[in-house]
């Protein structure tokens, strides 16, 4: 089994509309969320393998803001295929994560991150409130029943876990 963390990043702020999309800053919302994400992430002892985080900047804030709730030494990298990626692009990522890593943990973006999640997870307690949206901040855990990240495919997953920051 892997396990799949997909966050998606919080609020950004639209305050200075000459700012290029990838460039959007997050909010003070956005900040409070992210800080409420890295406390969950902390209580629950949630330490992924590996975090891939899209290059745009709030997704970056995202992170960084997550801070020590990762563990030290948690590898992350910048993965630009995240940024405004589709199912099938976030499908790729996922099959070419490293075969030592059991988990890893996503930061990116929607339309493309929840529907990954809804493709993936057959089953979940909380698939229905996914199903109805994925908010800024909402983090939602897929267990994969799969031996190797190359296996998986839409419907190999259970969502085990969802979370949004008005639950925090």
């Amino acid at each position: 089994m892997k396990r799949l963390y997909l966050l998606r990043h919080a609020k950004s702020s639209w305050d200075d509309p000459s700012l290029a999309d990838e460039e959007r800053p997050l909010s003070p919302r956005g900040r409070k969320a992210a800080k409420k994400v890295a406390g969950y992430l902390a209580n629950e002892g949630v330490r992924p393998d590996l975090v891939l985080c899209s290059p745009a900047r709030r997704t970056q804030q995202t992170l960084d803001l997550l801070g020590d709730a990762l563990g030290a030494g948690v590898a992350t990298r910048v993965e630009p295929a995240l940024y405004g990626a589709d199912e099938e692009s976030l499908l790729a990522v996922v099959r070419g994560l490293p075969a030592d890593a059991d988990s890893a943990l996503l930061i990116g973006h929607n339309p493309g991150l929840e529907r990954f999640a809804l493709s993936l997870a057959r089953a979940g307690t909380e698939l229905d409130r996914l199903r109805e949206k994925m908010p800024t901040a909402a983090l939602a855990r897929v267990d994969l029943e799969v031996e190797g990240w190359s296996d998986t495919a839409p419907g190999t997953g259970v969502l085990a876990g969802y979370v949004i920051p008005a639950d925090l």
